[in-house]
């Protein structure tokens, strides 16, 4: 009886020893892939000026240019307006502002939607009525 219970202890051991090699194979083998795919998304984006698209499963992938990569070049337009040291603007209108931000959100689903090849009609409605609620808000786009 003493040999079983023995024998059971040793499988166990080895059952758990395993089970912890495995796992930090997994958790290896899962940086190498995330670290590939930073990877690939910066070359993509340095490349073609856009980001990757995630499957649908994955609920966020995010990747940021490393801090030590190479510094942006600024634009001519964006040189000159830095230059002329305009005042800030004055506050703009909490309505303005909420739907300045649903339509760059409407835009940028926009552009996905294009991007995937989905039907866009939907969209390019709702940016026009958008324009349209903030033109009829006193603000030109």
């Amino acid at each position: 009886m003493s040999d079983v219970l023995s024998d059971y202890q040793k499988w166990k051991q080895q059952g758990e020893s395993l089970r912890s090699q495995a796992r930090q194979a997994m958790e290896s083998r899962f940086r190498e892939l995330l670290m590939e795919a930073v990877r690939i998304a910066g070359e993509y984006r340095n490349d073609f000026g856009a980001a990757l698209k995630v499957p649908s499963p994955v609920t966020a992938f995010r990747y940021k240019g490393s801090v030590k990569g190479k510094a942006a070049k600024p634009k001519p337009a964006a040189k000159a307006r830095t230059e002329r040291a305009e005042p800030p603007p004055p506050k703009s209108d909490p309505k303005i502002a909420r739907l300045q931000k649903r339509l760059a959100a409407t835009r940028k689903k926009l552009d996905d939607a294009k991007s995937a090849g989905v039907p866009t009609r939907v969209l390019e409605d709702r940016v026009y009525e958008i324009e349209d609620e903030l033109r009829l808000a006193g603000h030109s786009q």
